[in-house]
């Protein structure tokens, strides 16, 4: 009976040492597997702070173009303002031209400050005191 419980024991050891074999495959396994998943993110991780870093670079040239177009559209529109109150002045200076033409009015002083009366008529001398500072 001796070898009967021998060879239990042997076939007990050899499916234990089976078992220990495959265990041991199945952890080597796993942690390749394990090691391939890390490597793939990391490969990953990269990837993506490569392109979030030309993502960056592109927002930051596109803000400096923002910036740029939006104080030369303030300028322009100041430009306009501008323009336009001097088109709306112009368009006041003909409607009083018209106006002293048609209806025989007075001229506006503030049309010609360089004149400095209307009685005179007489050119202004060089030698005048007006221009001695001159």
């Amino acid at each position: 009976m001796a070898s009967e419980s021998d060879q239990r024991y042997a076939m007990m050891d050899e499916k234990k040492r089976k078992r220990m074999i495959s265990n041991r495959e199945s952890a080597r396994r796993s942690r390749m597997r394990k090691q391939k998943q890390m490597q793939d993110l990391t490969d990953e991780i990269s990837k993506l702070e490569v392109s979030n870093n030309a993502v960056v670079t592109k927002m930051d040239e596109i803000t400096d173009k923002y910036t740029v177009i939006a104080a030369e559209n303030n300028v322009l529109r100041a430009q306009v303002l501008e323009l336009t109150e001097r088109l709306r002045l112009l368009n006041d200076v003909i409607k009083k031209r018209e106006n002293d033409v048609n209806g025989n009015q007075l001229p506006d002083r503030s049309l010609k400050p360089w004149q400095l009366s209307c009685s005179m008529s007489q050119p202004i001398p060089a030698s005048s005191p007006l221009f001695q500072n001159f």
